[in-house]
């Protein structure tokens, strides 16, 4: 994959000890860690710059980290240049932002896929905070065409609908993903 091995000998060895449903556990919580990470940092600039540059600043950095995951995991499995849609969304799947999505809906067909997802954590913990929506669309957008992109430049995102947009309470965001032919 890189340069650099994923995890040490001891630490692979450790974690081989570990029974299959804790190391299930540990590995989402390290996921949701991330995510934390992520979070702080955005309220940390949301707070000194206002929303707008921070909101910036985090669709460059997830554009970019989309590029970086969809080329490592399709490393990692083993799949060829420009997948269809259906293997484009499994590797999707298996992103650190699906991984921690655990309200999902996907459905997929030969030429197309969509992405809802129904509840949101994110947004939760800032309506929960007194925060207010978080428009995401512009970050989520990104995120989620540069991983396509990045695989196939054939498969095209539209966002079907994202905050800032209106949105039903049992939806807050949804995706489609079309190869072109």
């Amino acid at each position: 994959m890189s340069d650099y091995p994923l995890g040490n000998v001891e630490d692979r060895e450790m974690l081989a000890k570990t029974p299959m449903e804790k190391l299930l556990d540990f590995f989402f919580l390290q996921i949701r860690n991330l995510w934390r990470v992520d979070g702080l940092y955005f309220l940390g600039i949301e707070k000194k710059f206002g929303t707008e540059p921070a909101t910036e600043i985090d669709a460059g950095v997830w554009e970019a980290m989309a590029q970086i995951e969809a080329k490592s995991l399709q490393r990692m499995f083993n799949v060829e240049e420009n997948p269809d849609v259906a293997t484009i969304i499994s590797l999707l799947r298996r992103s650190s932002w699906a991984l921690d999505q655990p309200f999902k809906a996907i459905e997929v067909t030969a030429k197309r896929a969509t992405l809802s997802i129904n509840r949101c954590r994110t947004q939760e913990t800032r309506l929960g905070k007194g925060l207010g929506e978080f428009p995401c669309k512009p970050v989520r957008f990104g995120y989620l065409r540069n991983f396509a992109k990045t695989l196939n430049p054939k498969v095209h995102v539209n966002c079907l609908v994202c905050p800032p947009d209106k949105h039903s309470k049992e939806l807050w965001c949804k995706w489609e993903f079309i190869i072109s032919v």
